[in-house]
């Protein structure tokens, strides 16, 4: 039986491919949600203190930014503006700690900002455009 460690090493060239797909899918699932629920959207923004006319680049971000970090192109800089946008989201739509619910997606937030951070040390890893690019560089 093989060991966690080999377990580990031998599945590891998948695992960077796998997170970014996983960390970015919910925000394109989110992005085209905003797309089809546009009016709805736009009006609890604004209800939250948030001019709805940012909609338009929070979807730009969401969709095109999510597809970015799941093909691993650019994605240092879509995971910085994932992580401001994480923790911005958190503050302004989350921050009622007396309501259970908005206090766990203030924390899921937070932690989706610390996965971003690892993409913005780590780059996009195997399988990515990025590495791509950087081989023909070399």
């Amino acid at each position: 039986m093989k060991t966690i460690n080999q377990l580990i090493i031998s599945n590891s060239n998948y695992a960077a491919p796998a997170g970014r797909v996983l960390i970015a899918f919910m925000f394109v699932m989110s992005g085209l949600n905003k797309m089809n629920n546009y009016t709805n959207t736009a009006g609890w923004m604004d209800a939250m203190g948030v001019p709805g006319n940012l909609l338009p680049l929070v979807i730009i971000l969401e969709v095109l930014g999510g597809a970015a970090i799941m093909i691993g192109w650019q994605t240092r800089i879509a995971a910085i503006l994932f992580a401001g946008f994480s923790v911005m989201s958190a503050v302004l739509f989350h921050a009622d700690f007396s309501d259970q619910n908005q206090m766990i997606h203030f924390m899921k937030n937070i932690s989706i900002t610390g996965g971003f951070l690892f993409l913005i040390v780590h780059g996009a890893g195997n399988y990515s455009l990025d590495s791509r690019e950087k081989a023909h560089q070399r």
